[in-house]
């Protein structure tokens, strides 16, 4: 009975919901980081939407102002990714943080979360140390189809 009243528990808190704090927490043992950071970041509804609205509002600028500096492959590459990841990161404000890498890790989007992850730090590679306009054009439509594969593999049988 204190298995499931503990794993009903963990679930209000995975969705934002109220919970008595005595109960919520599993032993010391069983905490783990992203426990932590969901008891210290609890946020209402509101705030979850505002958040979401403006971390996707300033990644989606990013990448659209990213466009006027296209001709520069450096300074594009590294505002595009920069405006993906902020865009990435908005999603963690409406499921929270572990919610979303739990996601990420899931076993049937792992493959395009390695590669969408991997594309991005090529592309800051490419960009900032490499500086090849080539291979930072080359590693931004890498991104860009990584990003698509990610996209889609949220949706169910886009797959």
């Amino acid at each position: 009975m204190d298995t499931m009243r503990g794993a009903l528990e963990r679930a209000k808190m995975l969705v934002g919901m109220e919970v008595d704090e005595e109960s919520a927490l599993p032993p010391p043992e069983e905490q783990s980081f992203f426990d932590d950071i969901n008891r210290q970041c609890t946020l209402n509804t509101t705030q979850r939407l505002y958040g979401f609205a403006i971390c996707l509002a300033a990644g989606l600028t990013c990448t659209f102002l990213s466009m006027l500096v296209f001709f520069n492959p450096v300074k594009f590459g590294v505002t595009f990714t920069l405006g993906n990841l902020m865009a990435l990161g908005s999603t963690a404000f409406l499921i929270g943080p572990k919610r979303q890498f739990d996601m990420m890790l899931d076993s049937v989007r792992i493959y395009a979360t390695a590669l969408y992850i991997a594309s991005i730090i090529i592309a800051l590679f490419c960009a900032l140390l490499v500086h090849s306009k080539l291979l930072t054009l080359l590693a931004i439509i890498l991104e860009f189809g990584a990003l698509v594969w990610y996209s889609l593999s949220y949706i169910p049988f886009a797959r």
